[in-house]
């Protein structure tokens, strides 16, 4: 039985198993004998890192059980999300008190990062509202444009997230923008990290 000649490439006389020759965004590989094309963009892809990424809602719970998710999670740095970070009626989320408790409870970092909040009047609108389906797609029509025009992508690097907690104040991730900034930062690194998302 004739087996097929192998294509004569440039760099043809690799050993057998490395790439011979890249081509139109391949990769041609010679496994015994049988040639194999790689695709070069999977190749990059299983390059990228992982990072871990994490978000919390401060209401609707106790300083206990705040803090506990933190530490169980082994997160190294909260990122504050809110506008404000001082008016808040939970004691243990203002600021004079957060940074201090989160450092002594699980040494933990604080950094308060407004732009990755809302603006006042889209806030404020929000509040406002019956917070119906119809509401909450407004509010993501305004707010995702926002950080598009900030570029929170440049704003914070993987390595500032790695491990890092998302605050806000809505109890649950679902109509928060913790959770979109999350996810809006997530689909920027896509080509160069893999972000996974934990809601604590």
């Amino acid at each position: 039985m004739a087996m097929e000649s192998a294509p004569h490439v440039k760099g043809y006389d690799a050993p057998c198993g490395l790439p011979i020759a890249e081509t139109g965004g391949n990769r041609i590989m010679d496994r015994g004998c049988i040639w194999e094309i790689v695709s070069m963009s999977a190749s990059k892809q299983a390059k990228r890192r992982t990072i871990k990424l994490y978000t919390i809602g401060s209401k609707m719970k106790t300083a206990e059980e705040f803090f506990t998710l933190l530490k169980d999670a082994k997160v190294r740095r909260v990122i504050d999300v809110r506008l404000e970070n001082t008016s808040h009626l939970l004691s243990f989320t203002k600021v004079t008190h957060l940074r201090y408790l989160l450092r002594e409870v699980g040494g933990i970092d604080y950094r308060h990062d407004p732009k990755l909040a809302p603006s006042k009047n889209i806030l404020s609108t929000w509040k406002a509202s019956k917070k119906t389906d119809i509401d909450w797609k407004r509010y993501k029509d305004h707010f995702i444009p926002v950080l598009e025009q900030r570029k929170i992508e440049t704003l914070v690097t993987p390595d500032d997230l790695d491990h890092a907690c998302l605050l806000c104040s809505e109890p649950a991730p679902e109509n928060c923008h913790r959770r979109l900034v999350a996810e809006y930062l997530r689909d920027k690194w896509s080509d160069r990290v893999v972000v996974g998302i934990t809601h604590l």
